[in-house]
């Protein structure tokens, strides 16, 4: 177990970059958690750091590695979960400088509204059981940022930690008349300045959006943090990360589920 000292140290080591510091070295094995477990538990105590920087508070959650692509790319096999705070939410078309960012990325996701909170006091979440607690959906972009010296050096633990590289989100109008879609044929696009970059389905995100709604409702549920009504969750890319090294329209377009923008200047 990781002392609570050196918990608190690590969310320290982690939040200077996301406090406008220099990219994040490889932490020290001292400062390293050694299961997803102490990760999770260095991410409670980074976002207190946050909050009482001006973050705001938390409003959603974002879910990271639910696609095949995503898996390879990061060399992780199974989704990991962070959050979102007030401060980072962005909503339908949003200008914003690159130098808010160490190197800023994009992800064309599904994200969900909460009606209703998740205790799982009846039993793990289905697929089924989990759309009955979803209000709306949305198209949504994920704005990502590879704050590292080399993150391909960091373990899963630690980009747990840091919330998994999120930066923002910037989420679609929402759509309550979704149950009649078929969310595994759901197209998703990603354009950038205008041209089309790169696609996915929504069968991508461990083959049902709703799939990585029910594990993360799970995983909350057994950290004893539920998830709660009024919460939004990205479900996971349809497309692999494109970081971007100059300024750029980008927006992405989900099949019944609407559209999303972000200008970086």
């Amino acid at each position: 177990m990781m002392e609570d000292s050196k918990i608190e140290a690590s969310a320290q080591f982690l939040a200077r970059a996301r406090l406008g510091g220099a990219p994040t070295p490889v932490p020290p094995p001292h400062l390293t958690p050694s299961t997803e477990r102490e990760g999770y538990e260095v991410q409670v105590a980074l976002h207190h750091i946050l909050a009482n920087s001006g973050a705001g508070r938390l409003a959603g959650h974002k879910i990271g590695c639910t696609t095949a692509v995503m898996q390879t790319f990061l060399n992780i096999d199974h989704p990991c979960a962070g959050q979102v705070f007030t401060t980072a939410e962005f909503h339908e078309r949003i200008e914003l400088p690159l130098k808010r960012f160490h190197h800023i990325g994009v992800e064309c996701e599904i994200a969900a509204r909460l009606g209703s909170d998740m205790p799982g006091a009846i039993g793990p979440y289905t697929k089924q059981s989990a759309a009955d607690a979803v209000s709306a959906l949305m198209g949504a972009i994920e704005l990502v940022d590879d704050r590292y010296e080399n993150y391909s050096a960091l373990t899963a633990p630690v980009l747990i930690a840091d919330d998994f590289f999120n930066a923002g989100v910037v989420l679609g109008p929402e759509q309550s008349d979704w149950r009649d879609l078929d969310l595994a044929k759901i197209l998703g696009t990603l354009f950038i300045d205008g041209e089309a970059h790169s696609t996915g389905l929504g069968a991508d995100i461990l083959g049902h959006p709703m799939e990585a709604l029910a594990w993360l409702a799970n995983h909350r549920a057994s950290l004893g943090q539920p998830l709660r009504a009024g919460s939004f969750v990205m479900l996971g890319s349809v497309v692999k990360t494109v970081f971007l090294d100059r300024p750029a329209e980008v927006s992405v377009e989900l099949e019944g589920l609407g559209r999303a923008e972000v200008r970086f200047v």
